[in-house]
């Protein structure tokens, strides 16, 4: 039972490794299926929450669309996300971001910008 956990790990783990961390704003390129089409769609926004480990690993984006917050969660390693490039590294004090959802406007939006 073990062994065929372990070749599950080693199969579905991603190979490179996401340099993303709680705060940071990141655009996540995924693949979406329409039909016999695929497109890569982008997601923009502050990750918020990092969980689980190995396969199973997860993160959460959020955005404000419209005046109405949007969260999104994406598997670190599933094929379907093709690339998570961050555009602004974020200094928290936080595993989990949270307290954002209460948040309205311009603040819901603001993480203090790491310098350096």
């Amino acid at each position: 039972m073990k062994k065929g956990m372990e070749n599950f790990e080693k199969t579905y783990t991603r190979k490179d490794k996401l340099d993303i961390r709680i705060g940071d704003t990141v655009d996540v390129y995924f693949r979406i299926t329409e039909g016999d089409k695929t497109r890569i769609q982008t997601f923009s926004g502050i990750i918020i929450a990092r969980k689980g480990s190995g396969p199973r690993e997860t993160f959460t984006v959020r955005r404000i669309s419209y005046g109405e917050g949007v969260e999104r969660v994406f598997p670190v390693s599933s094929p379907l996300v093709e690339k998570v490039v961050p555009r602004k590294r974020g200094k928290v004090r936080r595993a989990k971001l949270y307290y954002l959802r209460s948040r309205k406007g311009k603040k819901a939006t603001k993480v203090k910008e790491k310098v350096g």
